[in-house]
């Protein structure tokens, strides 16, 4: 054989062996993440998910693909969403809030799904029981019980002079009658007044703000919400424009400018779910992952925006601070 021929050989050769050897490599498992949030305000958790997975030795990109789907607020889409993944046969489903693990177990029997949710699993109707979640389910539990309460209880404390505090829920969530319920009982327990407002849409929410200053309310409690973790912003805004003082579960509504949060730490659930994740994908099955339960709490403070609100946080209250914003 000539150099000439030779050198023609190899090239050709060249050419066609990647193409051969990328048909040869395994396919990426797809992973389903399907959330009622939004991508922007759950950042921090998408990490933190990734985080888990990275221990478990997966990389978006590299070694598994994830589909993601976020709702955005709108929980009717959750459904279309969860069949979506389905009929793309996905390796598991990680399903961020009660809205959407429900929206998950309804489509999928099989698949496996992997939730993170602040209600109570067992009275929303994910699971049966905290002890067997499901042939085909396991999770993180972030327990919210309690929180409407403390919430309630943290933001009299910095607003004292607040004789009435409104708590806002949102309808849609599954978990909506639970906070409600804990608000009225605050009022026999804490011994101070509450009224509960409901809202689904941002112009609810407006309408609701305004509704704040016609009942006279000194503070506001925003309830456990995928929907309204989303609006951080929104709320920070109205809750500067109408002056009420204003508490919600993530810390990142008090970067946003909010004046206190107070509730379980969603990037330390989701870093569970992420490593869950991983040990599925390696060939363990949910029934045999017993569910966690994240017992990690985040109190967060801008005192800078109790300075607007012409309020001294109490240093009882800094002390049990995790974070102050100065």
């Amino acid at each position: 054989m000539r150099r000439r021929e030779f050198i023609t050989l190899l090239g050709s050769t060249a050419a066609v062996w990647p193409l051969v050897a990328r048909a040869q490599q395994p396919a990426k498992p797809l992973i389903g993440f399907l959330n009622s949030a939004s991508p922007s305000a759950y950042a921090p958790i998408v990490a933190a998910f990734q985080d888990g997975l990275n221990q478990m030795g997966f990389v978006d990109g590299r070694n598994v693909a994830i589909e993601y789907h976020w709702a955005e607020g709108d929980y009717d889409l959750l459904p279309w969403f969860a069949a979506t993944l389905v009929n793309h046969k996905v390796a598991a489903i990680i399903s961020g809030g009660g809205p959407a693990a429900l929206a998950a177990k309804s489509a999928a029997t099989t698949t496996p799904i992997i939730f993170s949710s602040r209600a109570d699993p067992v009275r929303i109707g994910l699971i049966n029981a905290l002890n067997q979640p499901g042939s085909n389910v396991t999770g993180v539990v972030s327990m919210s019980d309690g929180f409407v309460a403390k919430q309630i209880e943290l933001i009299h404390a910095v607003a004292p002079s607040a004789t009435l505090i409104a708590v806002l829920v949102n309808p849609s969530n599954p978990n909506n009658p639970k906070q409600i319920s804990e608000a009225r009982e605050a009022q026999t327990l804490l011994g101070i007044k509450t009224t509960v407002l409901q809202a689904r849409t941002s112009r609810v929410i407006d309408a609701a703000f305004a509704k704040l200053v016609e009942l006279k309310v000194g503070a506001l409690v925003i309830g456990a919400d995928p929907y309204f973790d989303s609006q951080l912003d929104h709320f920070a805004a109205l809750a500067a424009r109408f002056g009420v003082p204003t508490i919600h579960g993530l810390p990142e509504f008090v970067t946003s400018g909010g004046l206190m949060s107070y509730g379980p730490d969603l990037a330390d659930a989701y870093r569970v779910v992420g490593i869950y994740t991983g040990r599925i994908l390696k060939g363990e099955k949910p029934a045999d992952l017993p569910l966690q339960q994240s017992t990690k709490v985040e109190l967060t403070i801008n005192r800078k925006t109790a300075k607007t609100f012409d309020l001294t946080v109490p240093q009882s209250v800094l002390d049990a601070a995790d974070e102050v914003i100065e």
